[in-house]
């Protein structure tokens, strides 16, 4: 980061977390196209530490739903146990190849942009394709939804991996393929993201702990903060957004980045 920019950098990004983070779009690509193309750059490990703001915002828009879960977990109610065991089936399967793949990810994969535009314009058309085919859902209610169907998200979620194809956006694809509504599958990946993103945070944070200095740590906070207040607008608008407009929108806006980050690297060497 330029010395001139202050504390410009990590509030623009935190704002771009905020945003990106839980719409089918991949905001670690966003964040990683941004440094690339505009030089708002901060650390690999700035980009997970933030999320804790998108976390906490997950959190403050679901305190009650989250806090009737746990009551009527604690109170043996098979409903909740079931959404938890769910939960737990569709994290598995992220979290073992976070953990294996991280430094390959984080040290070749998040330098490679022509792989995330790449990845952005494939996973906008896949998506595109999946939100306009004739489908008869089957699960409407994230409660119920039986464990094959949470493994199955689960093993898409392993592809968000890569940067450019979207967490959110690959649960949502493989949740809608297998009998999901639009809505409720969009859902679901605000509470799977809760342990997947808490989980990176604290994992991360371990790993670069001897990286970590003041300056860093103050970026950390203005990103975190931004995140968190533009995060919990998004997840409070989202689920209606999506039940009137479906994920075409955010297909479009995926094909459209992907296919100007391409255009700028291969026609213009940027």
């Amino acid at each position: 980061m330029n010395a001139d920019q202050g504390l410009f950098v990590p509030l623009i990004l935190g704002i771009l977390e905020g945003l990106t983070e839980f719409l089918p779009v991949s905001s670690t690509a966003h964040l990683l196209l941004a440094g690339h193309f505009f030089g708002l750059t901060q650390p690999a490990t700035f980009v997970v530490l933030i999320q804790l703001g998108a976390i906490l915002a997950v959190i403050t828009v679901y305190l009650t739903k989250l806090g009737v879960l746990i009551r009527d977990a604690l109170t043996g109610k098979a409903y909740a146990w079931h959404f938890a065991i769910a939960v737990i089936l569709a994290c598995l399967p992220a979290v073992l190849a976070g953990v294996l793949l991280r430094d390959f990810i984080q040290q070749v994969v998040y330098e490679t942009p022509l792989v995330i535009c790449i990845s952005l314009l494939v996973g906008g058309i896949i998506l595109l394709i999946v939100d306009r085919m004739p489908k008869r859902p089957v699960y409407d209610d994230i409660y119920t939804y039986p464990w094959h169907l949470a493994v199955i998200v689960g093993l898409f979620q392993m592809l968000a991996l890569i940067p450019g194809v979207s967490r959110s956006g690959a649960t949502v694809v493989g949740a809608m393929l297998f009998g999901a509504t639009k809505r409720s599958a969009a859902e679901f990946t605000f509470f799977i993201a809760l342990p997947i993103m808490a989980g990176a945070f604290g994992y991360d944070l371990y790993k670069s702990r001897d990286l970590i200095t003041a300056d860093l740590a103050v970026n950390v906070a203005i990103g975190f903060a931004a995140a968190f207040v533009v995060g919990a607008l998004v997840v409070r608008y989202l689920l209606d957004f999506v039940s009137r407009h479906g994920f075409a929108p955010f297909a479009w806006w995926r094909i459209l980045v992907g296919a100007a980050g391409l255009i700028a690297i291969l026609v213009f060497g940027l």
